[in-house]
């Protein structure tokens, strides 16, 4: 009894001493945070910015980069409400929560009433309130679309009609404009240069779409804020930033890679990119290589045009002679294929929460590209072209962006962008057995800057900015004897003395909330544009002038109303100016349009301009349903197009061995567009969502006598899909469709592509598809889609090769 007495009393102050530590950890845990975790639902991948807010409001936190957020404060709470623009707002009791093991998944939306947009005044503003039309591309549907270029980004949004003369190509048309006439910014640098051309451009492609973080497209004039080019539309890409860490001990590091191969063009796609981030400075390095092979188009052809579209032959050289061959299968185009490189560097310092810099690096290379179209043509029954290619596409971007916060008395927020970049573009073609062949190289060099200041006053807001560009283009040409290696003279593209073109500009912009219902807006620009070119050599075209200088100025405006009555109504109207300088392209180019024409330079070229009025009415259904459709009439004035013209006096002159008919780029007096486009975005319930679109463009040269039809002018042409959004999956079948293109509305000296067309147009076509996306694992994620599942052979409007036939894409994705 004493013993047991002795041991009871020796082990209690062990006992106690335990009980302490216990009673101690079970308070340090009570105090200690409670993280929470936010995934997407399809992709079970982290959610970054949500908010979490409280019932009363007082009580907020947001996700950081890796999804996670403090919520030991809404303990004492009943609810915690989750938000974030493009996702379903979701409310959980905090027990809820808890059940969960403080993971909580949030489902994508379609119907998305908060969002914000930045290219309307390169600052942020809800969608809603902005009076032109927009669409937004986030990054989450570009993983989703897992397209092989952003060319065909913009042709999966059913709102851009995308034209290719060959596989690396892509021109898109939003309203009727194209090429020179719609603008392509990239991270607030304008892309559009000395050398953009009137007809078909394939510039986007440089764009890798695998790091871009949004894409936003502005439908109409965009003069005001972008300056030239922008007379049917800007689009604006942005590429991911570097994240930075959020404590000064720890470390942001993400790897995102993928694999695609796609059956179409036998497509082999590789991606990685990398994110190292500190406390205040940020790494992001990204890779994409693309391989084509000949495109295989489908089989399934429109009755009435059963050969329209086969490859029948293809030339090769053997034994230094070129050889004409059979194509065993007609269907494949040979040759169309390439490969790309692309390559984001970018290096993010923030010392503190107002000031930040970055350096943004860009390069995108291409391998020789087919002009497909033009390997078609035959001449006395016989191919003409033996060669015809694009030499390696090169895009250089370097550019430094200081945003600088802060309420000071002229602005809240300001961006200075001071970038380089550097254009390289050839053309290579050789008759078919001739043995010289024409090589046209062009280089252009761009430096710009943009200053952007924001200021913020309460009722009213003011956007403004100064703008610089300078272009300088040489142009060189020679021909090359592919069997001796000899070279000779060439005539270049433009003039061979060198080209310059530069513009200065400064705009404001004005947005006045006279209540929460009516928010007015207007702005102006100024802009001056000089344009020097020297013609040097004058041995292949005695032109009559030695040298071309223009200076151009332009006032730009633009007034817009948005009224938001509420009950999910909004009415916005916007009329709106644009302009565009002629380039060097359109001043003093020298160059085959199709054969047996000529295009020569006309150094009285003016600008041309856009007078603009647009109507949008937008309706919702309890957050759940919203419908919009947008009318629009354009007023095009000293439109460029081209028309018959001479050359000392000569209707017709020999261009590269074939008597040409001389055409000339001139003013047109007048001409118009008006349009309308309808959009439906719907979810129906927590897991399907239907999108549809339509868009139909009408548009006239106005003349003496009857109206002739302008190019550029697409079909009618939309989609509608029905997306599927369950735990770690995601699906969707949409159709794409386009009416049909009557002969009679072609322009036939413009840029159409009559001659490519079928004997009475353009058939119409549509087209079936499915792709879904399946989470296997936290980190892996597989996608498979089948495009073009009925295999029909169709071209779209103004393209001169034909679209994929059906394609099975299968990528592999990781996130780490």
């Amino acid at each position: 009894m004493l013993l047991f007495s002795l041991r009871t009393y020796t082990y209690l102050p062990l006992r106690i001493f335990l009980l302490t530590i216990f009673f101690w950890l079970l308070l340090v845990a009570g105090l200690q945070a409670q993280i929470i975790t936010v995934v997407d639902k399809t992709t079970e991948q982290p959610v970054a910015l949500v908010n979490l807010i409280s019932p009363d409001g007082k009580i907020t936190a947001t996700t950081n980069a890796k999804g996670k957020a403090d919520i030991s404060e809404f303990k004492a709470v009943n609810e915690i409400n989750f938000s974030l623009v493009g996702y379903r707002t979701l409310t959980l009791a905090y027990a809820a929560v808890a059940q969960m093991n403080f993971t909580v998944a949030l489902t994508p939306s379609s119907y998305s009433l908060n969002e914000v947009v930045v290219s309307a005044s390169k600052f942020n503003e809800k969608r809603e309130e902005v009076p032109q039309q927009i669409q937004v591309i986030n990054a989450r549907e570009l993983k989703f679309m897992s397209q092989a270029t952003t060319a065909d980004v913009l042709a999966q949004t059913g709102n851009i009609l995308v034209q290719k003369s060959q596989l690396g190509g892509g021109s898109p048309i939003i309203r009727g404009f194209e090429a020179n006439k719609v603008l392509l910014v990239v991270d607030g640098v304008r892309m559009n240069n000395a050398i953009y051309r009137a007809g078909h451009l394939q510039n986007v492609i440089t764009l890798d779409n695998a790091v871009l973080d949004r894409a936003e497209v502005v439908f109409g004039p965009g003069s005001v804020v972008y300056g030239s080019d922008a007379l049917g539309g800007v689009m604006h890409f942005y590429t991911r930033n570097p994240i930075l860490a959020t404590t000064e001990k720890s470390k942001n590091i993400q790897v995102n890679a993928f694999s695609r191969y796609a059956t179409a063009a036998n497509e082999k796609t590789i991606h990685v990119d990398v994110n190292l981030g500190f406390r205040k400075i940020g790494f992001l390095s990204s890779f994409t290589y693309t391989n084509f092979s000949d495109l295989r188009q489908g089989k399934r052809r429109n009755k009435f045009n059963e050969a329209n579209g086969l490859r029948t032959f293809y030339v090769q050289r053997v034994n230094n002679q070129d050889s004409i061959f059979r194509n065993a299968n007609p269907n494949q185009l040979r040759p169309s294929g390439y490969r790309q490189y692309d390559i984001l560097q970018k290096i993010k310092y923030q010392p503190s929460e107002n000031i930040s810099h970055l350096l943004n690096i860009q390069y995108s290379t291409t391998t020789d590209i087919p002009r497909f179209d033009r390997l078609t043509l035959l001449r006395n029954g016989k191919p003409r072209f033996a060669e015809w290619y694009y030499g390696p596409q090169k895009r250089l971007l370097t550019a430094y962006t200081l945003d600088k916060k802060g309420a000071g008395a002229f602005y809240d927020n300001s961006r200075l962008t001071a970038a380089y970049q550097h254009i390289a573009e050839s053309r290579m073609d050789r008759d078919l057995n001739n043995v010289f062949r024409n090589n046209r190289l062009e280089a252009v060099d761009i430096y710009s800057f943009n200053w952007d200041f924001e200021k913020d006053t309460g009722k009213n807001e003011f956007r403004y900015g100064v703008e610089g560009n300078h272009n300088t283009v040489q142009s060189s040409a020679f021909k090359y004897n592919v069997n001796t290696s000899e070279t000779s003279p060439l005539d270049t593209r433009y003039p061979d003395g060198g080209s310059t073109m530069s513009s200065v500009a400064a705009y404001i912009t004005h947005a006045y909330e006279a209540s929460p219902k009516f928010i007015l807006h207007d702005g102006l620009r100024y802009s001056q544009v000089k344009l020097t070119a020297n013609f040097k050599d004058k041995t292949f075209f005695p032109f009559p002038f030695d040298d071309v200088t223009q200076q151009n100025g332009a006032l730009n405006g633009n007034l817009g109303l948005t009224f938001l009555p509420g009950k999910e109504w909004r009415l916005a109207g916007l009329v709106s100016s644009g302009f565009r300088a002629p380039n060097v392209d359109d001043l003093s180019k020298v160059f085959e349009s199709v054969p047996g024409t000529v295009i020569v330079p006309n150094p009285n070229l003016k600008p041309e301009y856009t007078y603009n009025a647009e109507l949008t009415l937008t309706k919702g259904f309890n957050q759940r349903v919203r419908v919009e459709g947008t009318g629009y009439y354009t007023w095009y004035r000293q439109a460029i197009t081209t028309q018959p013209g001479a050359f000392n006096n000569e209707t017709q002159i020999n261009y590269n061995n074939q008597l040409s008919r001389v055409l000339t780029n001139v003013n047109a007096q007048k001409a118009y567009v008006y349009g309308f486009s309808g959009n439906l975005v719907a979810d129906i319930s927590a897991a399907v969502s239907l999108t549809s679109s339509l868009n139909y463009t009408f548009g006239r040269i106005q003349t003496d006598s009857t109206d002739y039809p302008l190019d550029h002018i697409p079909p009618v042409f939309g989609r509608t899909a029905v997306n599927l959004k369950l735990n770690k999956f995601q699906g969707e079948f949409f159709a794409q469709y386009n009416g049909a293109k009557a002969l009679r509305h072609y322009n036939l000296l413009g840029e159409d592509n009559f001659a490519f067309a079928t004997p009475t147009g353009m058939p119409a076509w549509y087209t079936l598809n499915l792709r879904t996306a399946y989470q296997v694992h936290k980190y892996i994620q597989l996608q498979a889609a089948l495009e073009n599942i009925l295999d029909k052979h169709y071209r779209v409007f103004a393209s001169t090769i034909s679209a994929p036939g059906r394609n099975f894409s299968l990528t592999v994705r990781g996130s780490f």
